[in-house]
């Protein structure tokens, strides 16, 4: 067969990713030969990976493909660890190209437009579902930390209030050397948690990292900030998930800001990070 890169996934990436993109056609064809699949729909995407449905040996899956980057290393690992328990299942992985043969679920239906009361309760049960001591090589918290007291300081061209940044730096210094060694999944939103057949909801996408769970909670506000602020905020969230609300608030700050300087001002995920931030001050 002949695959072709949808365009609107080709358009995300600049030059770093033209040579990437440029082989992703041979790469996929090469994966679907190895694992003996057939091609069954329509390509999707999401930002950084390719999405194939397929099917082997009769049965559906999807072929995920990803661009090679630091958060998504251990995707498979984590995916390995929970063995679908409360998330999709590790069917098979090729680290080396960076490619996971996955369980089918509905990329329809996911919890962005559930009630926020259910979204909630879903998720935060799938926080203490998920919940493991972080397996050796999963990089650490208090690495990013050391990073974010030198870069965010570097980042910054204005967008963001000085005083602001320098809490951010103070958080890190003082969290990063203190977090914990939980497996944490930093992109646990609601466009991650899709229908499945096994069980109602299943987690997608994990970027796991080891340290603080608490760390992991933004992503719940910047997707549905107004429903998650009306239905009790980080406060709510965090009694739900057993969690410690003011290392919550202070890990949510230190990402807010990081966020709000990588997106800048004019894109919706700074806008949401520069009323996170005020709100988790």
């Amino acid at each position: 067969m002949s695959l072709t890169v949808p365009e609107s996934f080709a358009a995300g990436f600049g030059e770093e990713g033209a040579e990437w993109l440029a082989g992703l056609p041979a790469l996929t064809e090469s994966c679907l030969a190895r694992w003996g699949l057939t091609v069954d729909g329509p390509l999707t995407h999401g930002v950084c990976a390719l999405v194939v449905p397929v099917r082997r040996a009769g049965e559906p899956a999807v072929l995920k493909v990803t661009w090679p980057h630091d958060e998504a290393r251990h995707e498979a690992l984590a995916l390995s660890l929970w063995d679908g328990d409360g998330a999709v299942r590790l069917l098979a992985a090729d680290d080396d190209a960076w490619a996971l043969l996955l369980e089918r679920l509905d990329p329809g239906t996911t919890l962005r437009h559930a009630p926020i009361e259910e979204a909630l309760t879903v998720v935060t049960g799938m926080i203490k579902r998920l919940d493991r001591p972080a397996p050796p090589g999963v990089r650490h918290m208090r690495d990013t930390a050391a990073r974010w007291v030198r870069e965010l300081p570097e980042e910054n061209d204005g967008t963001v209030p000085r005083e602001l940044v320098d809490q951010a730096v103070a958080y890190c210094r003082e969290l990063g050397p203190a977090a914990g060694n939980r497996l944490v999944n930093e992109d646990l939103h609601y466009d991650n948690v899709l229908r499945g057949d096994r069980e109602p909801w299943l987690v997608i996408d994990p970027k796991p990292i080891a340290g603080d769970p608490e760390f992991g909670l933004i992503p719940l506000l910047w997707n549905r900030f107004d429903d998650v602020m009306a239905a009790g905020g980080l406060a709510a969230i965090t009694e739900a998930a057993g969690m410690d609300l003011s290392l919550a608030r202070r890990w949510t700050f230190v990402r807010a800001v990081d966020n709000w300087l990588f997106a800048g001002e004019g894109h919706w995920l700074g806008a949401a990070c520069a009323r996170i931030a005020a709100a988790a001050a």
